[in-house]
């Protein structure tokens, strides 16, 4: 028998508290979506981040575990691209703001605090010049072979004239 949902959770308290972690990457980039008129409230058990990729919302960060910290708790905006890490047992309540002529949905994404990690020295420093470079190795590439066909398509002009006579107004020409 199926497992209902009960209906007093939201969609992402029930998926985030149903499934693991491993399960939960397969989804894209700011899948999450809260809605304008609605508020969300989230208390993790362990270290949280929220990430905010499309529209702006409210967030207030109540007092959790780790209180005493400066930072913590309070009310922030935050808009695309911004960060907030949430520490275990702190409640944040969350509702979007409303922007004049924009009544999407905020784009987020929640993650667990350990696989939102910042990338490595290796990653900075190596990797992402070298997929830099495989990039622009591979528009290099298209160039080139553009260029190529180009080239080949006015290969009738190039080779014209060879061969034969020229009258006497084309040898004037040149």
């Amino acid at each position: 028998m199926r497992e209902k949902m009960p209906s007093n959770l939201l969609f992402l308290e029930y998926v985030m508290s149903h499934f693991s972690a491993p399960a939960l990457r397969h989804l894209p980039v700011g899948a999450w979506r809260l809605h304008p008129g609605h508020a969300m409230s989230l208390q993790p058990r362990q270290a949280a981040v929220l990430r905010v990729y499309c529209g702006r919302v409210w967030a207030t960060l109540g007092q959790g575990a780790e209180a005493g910290a400066p930072d913590d708790g309070g009310d922030r905006f935050l808009g695309p691209g911004d960060v907030l890490s949430v520490p275990a047992g702190a409640s944040l309540v969350m509702e979007p703001v409303a922007v004049p002529g924009d009544q999407g949905p905020v784009h987020f994404d929640w993650s667990d605090a350990a696989t939102a990690l910042a990338p490595s020295r290796f990653a900075r420093e190596v990797g992402a010049p070298a997929r830099e470079l495989r990039s622009s190795l591979a528009h290099a590439a298209v160039a080139l072979t553009r260029m190529v066909f180009g080239l080949l398509g006015y290969s009738e002009f190039l080779v014209a004239g060879r061969g034969r006579v020229l009258s006497p107004l084309e040898s004037l020409r040149s």
